[in-house]
């Protein structure tokens, strides 16, 4: 049951050094929330709290991730902002109890299924520690339904829906735990949000200001995701990683040798293991070293040339 106290919309959070405050307007019942619900259960032993925030592109999603965080964790700076699966790790192992660390755009620029995977297997590996440290995680990602059933449903207290209304951002919906289960046991078909199960008049609004600190560190902040962006969409590949491909050809290519195992049969083994490599690949890599394809693997290769077509 809520707390009905009334509380301010205008959020004032100190600043060291003799700066200006932060100040920021906040939903009062969403404030309130945090007062009575995230930041008590912060304080428990072994507690922890995960929030996804998802929308579109553009949305403010991070905007508002950055007013949370700040509110609950007053310390949170942009070094505990981060873009990718090993620099949230190294901010987990590195953040002191009960700080907030924010995940932005988890999976944005990742498209095949095994870059997904790595990701969720990142979030879920490090629970344990999250955990343990009383952490406050906010996920922020284009969609909940690309998040593991372990985080979004049972792991996460509350999903913040971000959108658009007349043409102007700043609007959410929240969806309590139960509420959000329902949305994404009945939506994740076709990514709706709109199924009557998790209807929810948890609503607000948001504005953009950027709660980490001064202009120059808002720029700093959008560099810092404008790089991280083009990493992950030009994601060259370094002298290290290089090797190790050679290295999984080649042990691909022995694999084959030694098992007589068909194209179609290693690519079915391989997603098993949440490893996506097509037929196309495997072929190609396995007459590199000299592989002649049986009659079987043509007409499977021929197959898939087919399937893409269509």
């Amino acid at each position: 049951m809520e707390n009905k106290k009334k509380v301010s919309n205008v959020v004032s959070i100190p600043v060291p050094n003799g700066y200006e405050p932060i100040s920021y307007y906040m939903n009062s019942r969403l404030r309130r929330n945090l007062d009575t619900k995230v930041i008590p259960s912060l304080q428990k032993k072994d507690k922890d709290c995960f929030l996804v925030i998802d929308g579109a592109e553009g949305g403010g999603k991070s905007t508002l991730a950055m007013q949370i965080g700040k509110y609950v964790d007053p310390t949170l700076d942009l070094s505990r902002v981060v873009f990718d699966g090993e620099a949230y790790r190294q901010a987990i192992f590195k953040a002191k109890k009960g700080q907030c660390v924010i995940f932005d755009e988890a999976f944005t620029g990742l498209s095949s299924r095994s870059s997904l995977s790595a990701i969720n297997r990142t979030l879920v590996s490090l629970m344990m520690q999250v955990r343990q440290k009383n952490l406050f995680i906010i996920i922020v990602l284009p969609t909940i339904f690309l998040l593991d059933k372990y985080v979004a449903v049972f792991r996460s207290k509350a999903l913040i829906h971000v959108y658009e209304s007349g043409g102007n951002r700043g609007y959410f919906r929240l969806y309590n735990k139960k509420k959000k289960k329902y949305l994404y046991l009945s939506g994740g078909k076709t990514y709706s949000y709109n199924h009557k199960s998790a209807f929810t008049r948890f609503k607000g609004r948001f504005y953009g200001v950027f709660a980490l600190g001064n202009d120059e560190c808002e720029e700093k902040y959008r560099a810092m995701k404008m790089k991280a962006l083009e990493d992950t969409e030009k994601s060259p590949m370094s002298a290290g990683q290089v090797k190790y491909k050679e290295q999984r050809d080649l042990i691909l290519y022995l694999f084959r040798k030694f098992t007589k195992l068909k194209y179609q049969e290693i690519s079915n083994l391989l997603l098993d293991y949440d490893i996506e490599i097509s037929l196309a690949q495997i072929g190609n890599i396995c007459s590199k070293f000299g592989d002649k394809s049986k009659e079987q693997d043509k007409t499977d290769l021929k197959q898939e040339e087919i399937d893409n077509s269509e």
